[in-house]
């Protein structure tokens, strides 16, 4: 039986992050985690309260209506700090998730292989280390559900100590991880290395799928792929490359998962191209354009040459009527991965764009 949840929002009004896209996202992982929302609340005030991010009023309306639709957690939109979660757990009857614990336990329920296990372990720990451990929170009150779930659950309520060995433990283990990583990467030659990276459910795996004739799970919800997946693809009939699937971004994705999936972002820094796929039936493209490419700016890959590409054509009119589009980028492959449109141009434009890299590496003078 799904957990029960409230969904509570605060609306400072910032045009740069418009609430209602996100809000609808919040929903959509708390979907993939498992919950059921009950009820959505929005305060629209000039900031957010320092104690309990809602004001002491607003709090006692929220543990009310918790008890009315008998809700067993309370899900937090906004960054959450740690004496604002102990102000707000004092007053409401139900345990708190913010976005960061949200998106946590969605890479818990989504992680299959070990390493992927491992990365989310560590993700969840160094979270709870600097985010509960000593604030004050009832820890035991988040019993097993949303916000706990994972490889990492039962070490909940060990102390700091234990858990910081944890934590040592797994970068251990991550680290050579890593570097058989770097050896397998090191072994590879020939065909170039291509990554299509984007916002979470944009339809990467779909599209490696189509391109490489693979077999990736794929799903109609956030962060349904975690572990990197690497296919051979022919693009002409002179051009093979490596086609790897990576896990999907999303706006202000934990630095602590950022940091423990280091191991699998590095394979990023060795592709000769990355492909840029965008959801395009999606209103908001533009924000989860941008939210990728500051990822991907952060993880230092502002060099490596990128090609734009527009997933989902095939619903653009049904979900966004022609006179609502704002204009796609003209240089951009629109495609389908469901129904093939736009395939072949986009073969053609990476290979062309593998070509000219190639081109100007080879042009580039030797320094000294």
């Amino acid at each position: 039986m799904p957990q029960r949840g409230v969904i509570v929002a605060v609306d400072v009004r910032d045009p740069r992050r418009p609430l209602e896209p996100e809000l609808d996202e919040f929903a959509a992982l708390i979907e993939a985690a498992g919950g059921e929302v009950v009820e959505r609340i929005v305060q629209r005030r000039a900031a957010v309260d320092p104690a309990t991010l809602v004001g002491e009023g607003k709090a006692r309306e929220i543990a009310e209506l918790v008890r009315e639709r008998s809700a067993d957690l309370v899900f937090v939109l906004n960054e959450i700090r740690p004496r604002q979660r102990k102000n707000l757990e004092r007053i409401v009857p139900a345990a708190i998730v913010d976005r960061t614990m949200l998106i946590l336990d969605v890479f818990a329920r989504h992680a299959r292989s070990s390493e992927g296990q491992l990365q989310v372990e560590l993700a969840q720990l160094r979270y709870r280390l600097s985010n509960l451990i000593g604030v004050g929170a009832d820890l035991s009150r988040l019993g097993g559900g949303i916000g706990t779930r994972g490889p990492g659950e039962t070490k909940l309520e060990v102390d700091r100590r234990r858990i910081q060995r944890r934590i040592s433990a797994l970068r251990r283990r991550l680290e050579v991880v890593r570097r058989s990583r770097a050896v397998r990467r090191s072994g590879r030659g020939g065909e170039p290395l291509v990554a299509l990276v984007g916002y979470t459910n944009a339809g990467k795996s779909s599209l490696l799928n189509a391109l490489a004739r693979a077999d990736a799970y794929v799903a109609d919800r956030p962060f349904a792929t975690l572990d990197p997946l690497v296919r051979r693809a022919r693009l002409t009939p002179e051009v093979t490359v490596r086609l790897a699937d990576t896990v999907g971004f999303i706006t202000d994705l934990p630095k602590d998962l950022v940091t423990a999936f280091r191991a699998t972002l590095e394979e990023l820094h060795e592709a000769q191209l990355l492909v840029h796929v965008v959801d395009a039936s999606a209103a908001d493209h533009s924000r989860r354009r941008a939210a990728v490419e500051a990822i991907l700016h952060d993880l230092g890959l502002d060099e490596t040459p990128r090609l734009l590409v527009f997933n989902k054509s095939d619903l653009i009119t049904a979900v966004r009527p022609d006179d609502e589009h704002d204009v796609l980028d003209p240089d951009a492959v629109l495609v389908s991965a469901r129904t093939g449109a736009g395939l072949e141009l986009l073969r053609a434009r990476v290979a062309a764009a593998l070509e000219r890299n190639a081109a100007a590496d080879h042009e580039e003078p030797d320094r000294p």
